[in-house]
């Protein structure tokens, strides 16, 4: 028997046991540079001064190989070393080309057999992510089919779907996490570059095509996102408009996932302050930072961003570890990456610069995961799914008394998310006399006006919005009109 494998048998049931659920937040990094025999020890003895417990590898899929496992003899030496130093192991496995998995109708059998034969020679690892950024045309080709329709969503669930059941046939403590979605997509098929897809009508896709097959058993155990900065320089808390999301916008994500999977076997993330439900794995979190003095000789190229500053990056990622500890959905926070890449055009947003030497964030990390262990310092924040459309409102004409005339009066309807709306104006018995009904684009406002002859009486306007990505969800509103002789 290969010596690798002896050794993993020997740490399965320690690593089972020291991975077993837990109520504080799990922090650790996402990054490939362990894997490398040389920095090797190095890596772990850096996690280990962070107080880090966890590491995502990537371990890429060749859909033109499909049954090699890519960078073996690496793998074969770092799995067993991460596993003795205590850091749970997460795969990252996605195709290393952005149409490996739609070009051949072999492909997602195949893949399911690849992680499949990954679990089998690694079992000590039980965290295995499904793909990388589907929602992004650099990872998964295409997005969109030629009417403008979202195709990446129901390609991608077939990968899932399958995925799932090749892994849980191996061994069913491991732990499914799919996605790895990109916070940002701009939902534009004729866009001259980044044609992409939003989380939010990502899941939305994911849940229609997860209805769509009949399934009657989950796709995932937990949720990957990557809830980067729109810009580098922005504050923790600032966030995205929907139907992107950020680290403030968590919200956001785990609605949509009520709206998709809401009644079916599929777990949505749990309520009120509650731990049962579907995770998040932040498995990709990072502010790019600025390179200057000394250290900037260990870098090349030019920056393609603006960064941040070392400082600020500091103090954002102490304030993410503390923030995130307080929400019970999120299961582990990974920052991307330990060390800096020397390329500026890359990445640029580890605790450790290229030319080894420590960022204020380094021991800012460390001091903010030794002082809290990863748990909440507070009360943790509820969370409930509404049934309301977000930031549904209407203005009503500012008169609500008018003397009889032919008039035109006007509605501005407005909300935080796409939606369709129906306006009608209502005499006082409740019959209908006209109707109005359109969408209405998240953030912006939508004039309704209605144009009658109005005869001396009482009327009502009622103005109802349904969510485009869940038309059950709705809110309602009325206004009293008196028209006087």
């Amino acid at each position: 028997m290969h010596r690798a494998a002896v050794v993993l048998a020997l740490l399965a049931s320690a690593l089972t046991l020291a991975g077993g659920a837990s109520a504080a937040l799990r922090v650790g990094v996402a990054d490939d540079f362990g894997t490398h025999a040389d920095q090797t020890t190095w890596f772990f003895d850096h996690l280990g001064e962070l107080g880090m417990t966890e590491n995502r590898v990537s371990v890429g899929f060749d859909a033109a190989d499909p049954t090699t496992i890519q960078q073996r003899a690496l793998l074969d030496l770092y799995v067993p070393f991460a596993s003795l130093r205590g850091v749970r192991v997460v795969f990252s496995v996605a195709p290393t080309k952005a149409k490996g998995i739609t070009e051949s109708p072999d492909a997602v059998a195949n893949y399911a057999r690849y992680v499949e034969l990954l679990a089998r020679t690694y079992p000590t690892v039980k965290d295995f992510i499904i793909g990388n950024e589907p929602n992004q045309p650099r990872f998964w080709q295409p997005q969109f089919g030629s009417a403008g329709q979202n195709v990446s969503s129901s390609s991608y669930f077939s990968l899932l779907a399958t995925a799932y059941d090749a892994l849980k046939a191996v061994d069913p403590a491991i732990r499914v996490i799919g996605l790895g979605l990109s916070p940002r997509g701009g939902d534009k098929p004729n866009a001259a570059n980044n044609v992409s897809t939003s989380p939010v009508r990502f899941l939305n896709g994911l849940g229609k095509a997860y209805r769509a097959s009949g399934r009657s058993k989950p796709i995932m155990d937990e949720l990957a996102f990557h809830p980067y900065p729109d810009q580098d320089r922005d504050p923790l808390m600032k966030g995205y408009r929907w139907p992107n999301a950020g680290i403030p916008n968590l919200g956001r994500v785990k609605q949509a996932v009520w709206d998709a999977f809401r009644g079916t076997a599929q777990p949505t993330f749990p309520e009120g302050t509650g731990s049962n439900g579907l995770k998040f794995r932040l498995d990709e979190v990072g502010w790019q930072v600025a390179v200057d003095g000394t250290p900037a000789a260990a870098y090349h190229g030019r920056e393609n961003i603006r960064p941040t500053d070392e400082a600020s990056q500091a103090s954002i990622y102490g304030e993410a570890l503390r923030y995130l500890a307080c929400d019970a959905s999120v299961d582990s926070l990974l920052f991307f990456l330990l060390r800096d890449e020397p390329d500026l055009d890359r990445w640029q947003a580890g605790l450790v610069r290229a030319d080894g030497s420590r960022r204020p964030s380094f021991d800012a990390v460390k001091a903010t995961v030794a002082q809290t262990a990863g748990r909440c310092a507070g009360a943790m924040r509820p969370w409930r799914h509404t049934t309301r459309v977000e930031g549904a409102k209407v203005k009503w004409p500012v008169r609500r008394t008018l003397p009889a005339r032919r008039l035109t009066l006007a509605l501005v309807a407005n909300a935080q998310e796409d939606a369709r709306f129906e306006a009608v104006l209502l005499n006082a018995r409740g019959k209908r006399l006209l109707r109005r009904a359109g969408t209405v684009q998240a953030y912006r406002s939508r004039i309704v006006r209605f144009s009658k002859r109005f005869r001396p009486g009482r009327y009502s306007f009622r103005v109802t919005f349904k969510a485009a990505m869940n038309p059950a969800r709705k809110s309602t509103f009325s206004s009293r009109l008196r028209i006087t002789r």
